[in-house]
């Protein structure tokens, strides 16, 4: 048999030199698995896209900070000895819940964007799970907050902030403007999936605003005239501020921490299943 019959002769295969290759389990577009490592990888993506854009470097670590530098040069002193109290402590807790409310705008404008470009559809198209766009979202604003905590915390340090009640209390301080700050993403995701771009800004500032200018942050509810003493006290900025206050300085604790997890809890329950709904009409309609 010459070289070139040898080359072309059939490769025969018997059943003891067959050895069948392992089957690959490929999990399922709907598996939790699956869920865990897609969110992960959205996160991901909208966390460096917002690192590479100024206007959200600005909008996470430079305005609060400004802000809470401005706040203790301007009232720090006066609101100290009208109340007798460190005014750095309230002060800290307001601003990083402000900066958690305020990004949440960012991102909610950057949903829209993805909405008119058709990345939202195009996604939907892809083997992704259904839920990883939204949960992604989620994960990538509690990592935003966090870091905003963190630089803010780091800010106040200078200015005199200190962890006062031990190490267990300044992790649950840390994780209180987090949780807070999912709870506003997701009504913010809910109003970014029904109104424009201009309209959503406009309602979550006007919301901003109240909620920074009567809370606890600034001055205790005596302040205030009688009847708005009980709105302020209990309005979730106010609940979250005085639970951190207490972690912080110290004072009581339970009720204002109870009552931030239940605001909190409040916003998922109630505005979780439109941001669901108003998520996938606008990834099919999405282009």
């Amino acid at each position: 048999m010459s070289s070139v019959e040898a080359t072309e002769a059939p490769l025969e295969i018997s059943a003891e030199n067959w050895t069948a290759l392992p089957e690959v389990a490929t999990p399922s577009e709907n598996a939790l698995s699956t869920l865990v490592s897609h969110s992960l990888l959205q996160a991901k993506r909208l966390l460096f896209g917002w690192a590479r854009d100024p206007a959200t470097t600005i909008q996470t670590l430079v305005y609060p900070a400004l802000t809470l530098l401005m706040f203790d040069v301007v009232l720090g002193n006066s609101i100290s000895n009208a109340t007798g109290k460190p005014a750095i402590y309230g002060q800290v807790a307001m601003i990083t819940l402000v900066a958690a409310m305020s990004g949440a705008v960012v991102s909610a404008l950057g949903f829209k964007t993805e909405k008119a470009t058709g990345l939202l559809g195009r996604f939907w198209t892809m083997p992704l799970h259904r839920a990883a766009g939204l949960t992604g979202r989620l994960l990538a604003e509690a990592v935003r907050v966090l870091i905003t905590t963190l630089f803010v915390l780091g800010v106040g340090f200078t200015l005199g902030f200190r962890f006062d009640q031990g190490w267990v209390a300044a992790l649950a301080l840390i994780a209180l403007p987090v949780l807070f700050g999912v709870g506003f993403a997701v009504l913010v995701t809910a109003l970014a999936t029904i109104t424009e771009g201009v309209m959503l800004v406009s309602l979550v500032t006007i919301v901003n605003t109240l909620l920074m200018f009567f809370n606890t942050g600034f001055v205790p509810k005596v302040a205030y005239p009688v009847w708005l003493q009980d709105i302020v006290a209990n309005q979730p900025m106010s609940c979250a501020i005085e639970a951190m206050r207490g972690l912080s300085y110290g004072g009581p604790v339970a009720e204002s921490l109870w009552k931030t997890v239940a605001w909190t809890v409040g916003l998922i329950v109630l505005f979780g299943w439109p941001a669901i709904r108003g998520y996938q009409r606008a990834a099919q309609t999405a282009g």
